[in-house]
């Protein structure tokens, strides 16, 4: 099943992406999937208590703690958590709220559309990317 087109053109416009999860450590796809997309010209914050820098960019503790505008909040945590992020989330009104594969969750689905932001689960952005605008030479093909 692929996206729709009204998700390709989000990913397509948007310059910033939070990363909830992001990782420290670079074996983690939460450290390897925001680091092709920052490889790829995307501006990333990432969003993780116990970092203060990942990927050379200032890490913030938690989502409200992100002061500019974000297009895309990529999450990274475990499903069961994910309802409670998802509120936060959508008081930044992002363009795109994106459960990364293996996550699901439809209390998390149903806030998001609640207030009309379009939301993505189970499915892993760097991979979608690849299939949009083909692979890049920074990519570990390891993830696809």
């Amino acid at each position: 099943m692929s996206i729709n087109a009204d998700i390709v053109a989000i990913i397509k416009e948007s310059e910033t992406i939070a990363v909830v999860g992001a990782s420290r450590h670079k074996e983690k796809a939460a450290h390897e999937v925001p680091e092709y997309l920052q490889s790829n010209g995307y501006k990333i914050i990432p969003v993780n208590p116990f970092a203060d820098e990942i990927l050379g960019e200032k890490a913030v503790a938690n989502l409200g703690k992100i002061d500019q505008g974000v297009d895309i909040i990529q999450i990274f945590r475990p499903s069961e958590e994910t309802p409670k992020i998802v509120a936060e989330a959508v008081k930044l009104k992002p363009k795109l709220i994106w459960l990364q594969l293996g996550i699901k969750n439809e209390e998390a689905k149903k806030i998001a559309e609640e207030h009309n932001i379009p939301f993505v689960m189970d499915r892993c952005l760097m991979m979608e990317h690849t299939k949009i605008f083909g692979r890049d030479k920074n990519i570990r093909i390891s993830e696809l």
